[in-house]
């Protein structure tokens, strides 16, 4: 049950507002002097204050109710008050909701409105402590993974991406076929590499072809090798791909590009082991983990006649799905701010334009979007216009809205990177030094003019 203190020091108040809230169901408790309030918070286990303004021994400026405030502010940041007036000129009270105060009513009250705006901040209150105790868990998990787990110095910070991540790694191990599924540009062989990283193989070759980017008439040989006048130009005898690999993982990049006579040839060699080069009745063993990438649609190909279900279904034992960027807005930052050159950083709008974008060529737009950026900044600091994105803003007429609302851990720690430093602190987490001021003021952090 909700516990709700009152700050009131005229005690019929106090009844009444206990009265109130009891009826509603919370448990209520009173104080009549701010430092039997501050004592009561001390012994913890309040979820919500309503703090009156106007105190016997300060009844014109309301000095004390505004101390009072900045106290609760200073050590309980997070707990949500309620501000009790009954001034004539309200001007200082929504200075102090502005500074974080929840809200404030006039004396009388509306007992619903009170009501009202008590279920609501305490829903509130209680929304964000459960998603603080989600991002907690989210953060545990990404170290755990990046602790027990070679990820090959991948950047991410999406949901999406770490369940991508912690499938491949689980599916490492096992020696079976994965397939990696995907629109071009996801980072389908990065994925691939971890689960290289992390197999029984590891100490193995990677070897990777790109099925799409050799003639159907060529991709075969490159595959599995061909004997000495195999096929014109073969003028020697020449090892494939499989044999590279052998002893550990192949990976075929647009496997959908296979033509029909390699995905019998490549369905047999996962069957047994064995296949022939080109020009050959040699058999020839191997032992590779075969890993597999499309950003095509496997199913609609066979339904269409032009890939073998009988493949399908033995390079999909595992299915690893890499979402479009546009699905996983979380990354784009992380991964602009990781593609940056030393010495750059974005800038507020630049963020914006960045996070505004569609990003149809995916991770490796994004990349090429921050090369072009880093050759053509001036002064260090990188603007939506050297990013070459359609549509981008001007950062002259680009809106002064946060990206999101910053928790006071992250601007604690943005602080703690910059030494202090706003303007650096402010470019670190998307905001203006003047909105960055507004934040530490608001959250009681000790405010450094530059």
């Amino acid at each position: 049950m909700p516990h709700l203190l009152i700050i009131d020091d005229n005690p019929a108040i106090g009844t009444a507002l206990e009265l109130l809230l009891g009826l509603d169901g919370h448990t209520v408790s009173a104080a009549t002097t701010p430092e039997e309030g501050l004592a009561r918070l001390a012994a913890g286990d309040v979820d919500l204050v309503i703090q009156d303004m106007n105190f016997s021994r300060d009844t014109t400026s309301g000095e004390e109710g505004v101390r009072l405030f900045g106290e609760i502010r200073a050590r309980h940041p997070d707990l949500p008050v309620i501000l009790l007036t009954a001034w004539t000129h309200l001007d200082q009270a929504v200075g102090l909701v502005k500074a974080g105060a929840a809200d404030y009513l006039g004396k009388p009250w509306d007992d619903g409105r009170l009501l009202t705006t008590v279920r609501n901040l305490l829903e509130l209150a209680e929304a964000t402590k459960t998603a603080r105790k989600l991002a907690a868990r989210e953060s545990d998990g990404r170290r755990e993974l990046a602790t027990d787990y070679d990820l090959r110095g991948v950047v991410y910070a999406s949901p999406a991406t770490e369940r991508a991540l912690r499938l491949a790694c689980q599916v490492a191990k096992a020696d079976v076929p994965v397939l990696i599924t995907g629109p071009n540009g996801t980072g389908k062989e990065r994925i691939a590499e971890i689960i290289h990283a992390n197999s029984r193989v590891k100490d193995g070759s990677f070897v990777a072809v790109n099925c799409g980017a050799l003639p159907s008439d060529l991709l075969e040989a490159e595959l599995f090798g061909a004997d000495a006048g195999a096929y014109t130009g073969a003028g020697k005898a020449r090892e494939g791909r499989f044999e590279a690999a052998d002893g550990g993982t192949l990976f075929l990049d647009e496997i959908g590009n296979l033509p029909p006579a390699g995905q019998m040839k490549l369905l047999r060699v996962l069957e047994t082991g064995r296949f022939e080069r080109l020009g050959s009745n040699r058999t020839r063993e191997v032992k590779v983990r075969v890993l597999s990438a499309t950003n095509a649609d496997l199913e609609a190909m066979i339904r269409r006649g032009e890939f073998r279900e009988d493949l399908y279904y033995r390079l999909n034992v595992i299915e690893v799905r890499l979402p479009p960027l546009a699905e996983r807005r979380e990354d784009i930052i992380p991964l602009a701010e990781h593609f940056l050159p030393s010495g750059l950083r974005l800038s507020e709008a630049a963020r914006r334009a960045l996070l505004a974008h569609a990003w149809p060529g995916n991770v490796r737009e994004l990349r090429n979007a921050i090369t072009r950026a880093g050759l053509l900044c001036q002064g260090g600091v990188v603007s939506p216009e050297d990013l070459g994105l359609p549509n981008a803003q001007p950062a002259s007429v680009a809106s002064d809205a946060p990206l999101r609302e910053p928790a006071r851990e992250e601007i604690e720690q943005a602080l703690a990177r910059a030494h202090g430093v706003v303007a650096e602190a402010a470019a670190a987490l998307g905001l203006s030094r003047q909105a960055l001021y507004r934040r530490m003021e608001k959250y009681g952090i000790e405010v450094r003019r530059e």
